[in-house]
């Protein structure tokens, strides 16, 4: 009979200056009190409007496996990022690996985005050392990205967003995931954590190489 992993997390906090002076607290995993504690930011509506995005991040802080790290003020929440099993109904979910996560979110409030924030809160998430349990995995979708307040072309946003990825450990991966495949500057970025069995690694290159597993 297989056991199942318990989800062990480890507090982590980390303070930080931004380039204007003012100073935040990078803390997490955080408990959904913690969450709601914190509103987000009004510029944070990357993936919906700040108030619905808030009680979603609420709700996923209390899943068993799910991680999410702030950088807030006093008062609001400027950025953070969430770590998750996929989505049931995403190919992703198809092995039922306990040991994957899905780094699903990561937003900082466009006022934030200089000076280093997102790879700090990355650093504060894997501080906890239970991570290394895991394989951790994004999906990067250029139409997520935002372009138009950055300014940036689609390269180099996506220069960007590896920069940062890489500063945690995650390195670009092939797959033949057909919405990672629609375009060129899409991509897949994993870590693999030191205590990851074999096992777990070769279910992980099934679900992202699945034509060649095919036959």
């Amino acid at each position: 009979m297989k056991v199942k992993m318990k989800h062990v997390k480890q507090y982590h906090s980390m303070p930080f200056v931004t380039p204007n002076g003012e100073e935040l607290l990078i803390e997490g995993p955080v408990p959904p009190e913690t969450v709601a504690r914190y509103p987000l930011h009004e510029e944070c509506d990357a993936f919906r409007i700040p108030e619905k995005q808030h009680q979603a991040l609420i709700e996923i802080a209390g899943f068993e496996e799910a991680r999410i790290i702030l950088a807030h003020n006093e008062t609001v929440t400027v950025g953070y990022v969430t770590f998750l099993y996929p989505d049931p109904l995403d190919s992703w979910s198809d092995g039922h690996m306990e040991d994957l996560l899905e780094l699903g979110a990561i937003e900082i409030a466009p006022a934030y985005r200089k000076g280093g924030l997102a790879k700090a809160l990355l650093k504060v998430a894997f501080m906890d050392p239970h991570m290394e349990n895991y394989i951790v995995f994004t999906t990067e979708y250029c139409w997520h990205w935002d372009l138009k307040r950055t300014g940036l072309s689609v390269w180099e946003y996506r220069k960007v967003m590896e920069k940062v990825m890489n500063s945690a450990g995650l390195e670009w991966m092939a797959t033949d995931d057909p919405e990672i495949c629609s375009h060129p500057a899409n991509a897949l970025m994993v870590r693999i954590g030191k205590q990851v069995p074999q096992s777990s690694i070769e279910a992980f290159d099934r679900l992202r190489l699945r034509r060649r597993y095919m036959y």
